[in-house]
């Protein structure tokens, strides 16, 4: 695994993609699908019910039409950015609508400082072509201390994930990602690892926002 205590240096062509093509295009048919199986949704909910506080603001990033946020806990505000416009209509748990913007065009989030109890990036950091612009940002308009918890799996749409993902095993996704949260100055990360025999593994980086951005 990558080591986020020691620098990393990482070549620009490491967040190129097979696919550059716009990612609008890419996105522009909804796809009302889940992209791990039930017990992985299981296990993401399960960090969101550990980490993300009752009652309080919540910001899904990189969403779509679930945000597998428990269901038997209420959150004052849940917001949420995506790709697809219809695909976020359909979410249930948004308190509002759902802003569309490619991260990889503009990661300047459309947020105050210190407005959000917690945020999520659920099996998307992947296509991620500026993570740490975009965990920068996440640490600026997270309240201090609160928890950014970044899931993924073992799957990806191989022409849209960059080649620094590809390129690694899923112990080096965890590393990539704490190194992530490193460079954009949030406090140490947890690693939680949900692997069955058969099924979908799913991986969880945790780590707060810094007291002082």
């Amino acid at each position: 695994m990558l080591d986020s205590a020691s620098p990393l240096q990482l070549p620009p062509q490491a967040f190129a993609r097979r696919d550059e093509a716009p990612d609008g295009e890419f996105y522009r048919v909804e796809r009302l699908v889940t992209h791990i199986d039930p017990a992985a949704v299981a296990a993401v909910t399960q960090l969101y019910r550990q980490y993300f506080p009752a009652g309080g603001v919540i910001l899904d990033l990189m969403s779509s039409w679930v945000s597998h946020l428990p269901a038997e806990v209420q959150y004052s505000r849940v917001a949420a950015l995506g790709m697809n416009a219809r695909e976020l209509a359909h979410n249930p748990r948004l308190t509002e609508p759902g802003t569309v913007q490619n991260l990889n065009e503009n990661p300047r989030l459309p947020y105050h400082d210190a407005e959000f109890d917690g945020a999520a990036i659920c099996v998307s950091v992947q296509y991620l072509t500026q993570p740490v612009e975009v965990f920068k940002e996440l640490a600026r308009v997270l309240r201090p201390g609160a928890p950014l918890v970044v899931t993924f799996s073992n799957r990806c749409f191989p022409d849209k994930a960059v080649y620094a993902w590809q390129a690694l095993d899923d112990a080096g996704h965890a590393g990539l990602v704490k190194h992530y949260f490193a460079a954009a100055g949030f406090g140490p990360a947890e690693v939680y690892a949900h692997r069955p025999k058969y099924g979908d593994p799913l991986y969880g980086v945790v780590a707060r926002a810094p007291a002082n951005f």
